[in-house]
């Protein structure tokens, strides 16, 4: 039986690719978890190359004046309402707490794909190239 890949991920400001309408641009946005508190900044969006969706955004938290910040990646199916802030459905900590990235995995598909199921088994979603993905619902 064969195993089922993610398609490449690349971050969107290392495309070509524009938002359509940049009053849509989440990007430099405060993250907020369920409670309200403040997780971070969304620093980028991660877009599967072969359909041009955002699959997760890229999350800088902790550090000082965005110096020794930490990324952490969200997928998009927890983000529960856009508006001067993103809202996710997570608490803070578990944003915090989420696997990390290791950027050789770049170089290593196999590996990046196991990254990713990885986060989506942490946050509790189905990877988008599974049997049974869901489009997320919108915000």
């Amino acid at each position: 039986m064969a195993t089922e890949r993610a398609a490449t991920l690349v971050r969107l400001s290392d495309t070509d690719q524009m938002v359509a309408d940049p009053t849509d641009d989440i990007r430099g946005r405060t993250v907020r978890d369920r409670d309200g508190d403040e997780i971070g900044t969304v620093e980028d969006l991660l877009v599967d190359e072969q359909e041009g969706k955002v699959r997760f955004l890229r999350v800088e938290h902790g550090g000082v004046l965005g110096f020794g910040a930490t990324p952490s990646f969200v997928p998009v199916e927890a983000v529960v309402r856009v508006s001067d802030d993103v809202h996710v459905d997570r608490a803070k900590s578990e944003v915090a707490e989420a696997p990390r990235y290791a950027p050789d995995l770049v170089d290593r598909p196999d590996d990046e794909t196991a990254y990713y199921g990885s986060l989506y088994g942490y946050y509790g979603y189905v990877p988008f190239w599974g049997p049974a993905a869901l489009p997320p619902p919108r915000p």
